[in-house]
C-alpha cells in the first residue's frame, strides 16, 4: 500500500500574518532582551498551558480583549466583549407566555436574586430589529456555569428567544455574581508572575443574531461591583455598564443594543 502524502493548498493570508508577526516578534525580542532561559522557561510554560487545556481560557482573558478593541473601538454599534470560555452550543428556545417575560431556563428551586432585564434591539441606521436571535447564559448563585463547574443540568441559566416587533425583549433570571477564573494551573501561575487577582465582575452574556447584520457577542456590567475597575479580561466597556434597581421583590436592569450590517 503506498501512502500518498496529503497536499495543503498555500494559503496567502496564513502566510501574510504570519510573516507580520514574526518582523514584529524580532523587533519585540530586541525590546524584551530575552535571554535564552527565559525563552526556554516559556516554552515549557506554554506547553503545560496546553497540556492542562487552558489555552483557550488563556487566550479569551487576555488576548481576545484586545483583539475586539482593535477591531471595533473606531466603529458605530454596541461594542462586542468576551465570549469567554463558557458559551456553549444548543442552548433551548425560551417560550413566552402572553403578558410575561422570557424566563431563562433554571431550576424550580433555583437561588438567588430574581432579576428582570429589559433590552432593546436596533441597528446602526436607528431601525428596530424586529425577531432578532437573543441568546443569553450567566453563572448561578454560587458563581459557576452549568456544563463546566456547576452540578446544574447543562442549559441551566442559558437560552435563547427573540424580540417583538419593535426589537424589544424582557428576560426573567438571576442577578449574577462575580466569579474567579480557574487559577490552579498554569494561568494562576501566571497570575501570580504578574501579582494579578482572578476575578470577574458579575455580567450577563449576551449574543444578537439578525439577518444583513454581524453577530453581537457582548456582555452587561453592573455599577458599584468592586471588580469593575480591575477586572481580569479586561471586557468591561464603559457603555456596556447598566444599574442595577431594587425593586422590592427582585432586581431590574435594562440596556439597548446596536448591532452593525454585514
Amino acid at each position: 500500500m503506498i501512502l500518498q502524502k496529503q497536499v495543503v493548498k498555500k494559503n496567502e493570508r496564513v502566510e501574510e500574518v504570519f510573516n507580520l508577526f514574526i518582523s514584529h516578534m524580532q523587533e519585540f525580542l530586541k525590546e524584551a532582551k530575552l535571554n535564552h532561559e527565559e525563552y526556554t522557561n516559556f516554552v515549557n510554560w506554554a506547553d503545560r498551558l496546553g497540556r492542562a487545556g487552558e489555552l483557550p481560557l488563556y487566550a479569551d482573558v487576555f488576548l481576545e480583549t484586545h483583539v475586539l478593541r482593535a477591531m471595533y473601538t473606531d466603529k458605530p454599534g454596541t461594542q462586542p466583549s468576551l465570549l469567554g470560555p463558557y458559551f456553549i452550543e444548543g442552548s433551548p428556545e425560551i417560550e413566552k407566555e402572553p403578558g410575561k417575560p422570557y424566563t431563562l431556563t433554571q431550576r424550580p428551586d433555583e437561588a438567588g436574586e430574581v432579576l428582570i432585564f429589559k433590552g432593546n434591539v436596533s441597528n446602526t441606521d436607528g431601525m428596530p430589529l424586529a425577531n432578532a436571535k437573543v441568546e443569553m447564559w450567566q453563572n448561578d448563585s454560587t458563581g459557576k456555569y452549568s456544563a463546566f463547574d456547576a452540578d446544574a443540568p447543562r442549559y441551566n441559566l442559558r437560552g435563547h428567544f427573540f424580540t417583538d416587533e419593535d426589537g424589544n425583549f424582557e428576560v426573567k433570571s438571576i442577578v449574577p455574581l462575580p466569579y474567579s477564573i480557574p487559577d490552579q494551573g498554569p494561568t494562576g501561575e501566571f497570575l501570580e508572575y504578574m501579582d494579578q487577582h482572578p476575578m470577574r465582575p458579575a455580567h450577563l452574556h449576551f449574543m444578537f443574531e439578525a439577518d444583513g447584520h454581524e453577530t453581537l457577542i457582548t456582555q452587561v456590567f453592573f455599577e458599584g461591583d468592586e471588580w469593575l475597575e480591575t477586572d481580569v479580561a479586561d471586557g468591561v466597556r464603559t457603555e456596556l455598564v447598566t444599574k442595577l434597581e431594587d425593586k422590592g421583590d427582585h432586581k431590574e436592569a435594562s440596556l439597548n443594543f446596536v448591532m452593525r450590517r454585514e
